[in-house]
C-alpha cells in the first residue's frame, strides 16, 4: 500500500467549499484546511503509486479551484 500527502492550493475564497469535494474523492483518507503555503492537505492510500498520480492528475486536480497540486509519496 502506498501513503502519500497532497498538497492543494486553491483559488482565493475556494478552500471550504472544495474541502468536501476533495474528502468525498476516491482513494482520499483524510483532508484539513492549513494554514501556510499551501490551503488543503489531503492525504491518499492506494495500492500503487500509478493509482496516486491517477487520483491527483485526473480527479483532484479536475475540480474547480484547485489551482496547484504537490505530491509527496510517504517512505515509512
Amino acid at each position: 500500500m502506498v501513503h502519500a500527502f497532497i498538497m492543494i492550493k486553491t483559488a482565493a475564497g475556494k478552500s471550504e467549499g472544495l474541502l468536501a469535494a476533495i474528502r468525498d474523492l476516491e482513494r482520499v483518507t483524510d483532508a484539513h484546511i492549513v494554514a501556510g503555503n499551501y490551503d488543503i492537505i489531503a492525504e491518499i492510500d492506494a495500492p500503487e503509486i500509478y493509482d496516486i498520480l491517477e487520483a491527483v492528475s485526473s480527479r483532484m486536480q479536475a475540480l474547480e479551484g484547485v489551482s496547484e497540486t504537490k505530491t509527496y509519496i510517504a517512505m515509512d
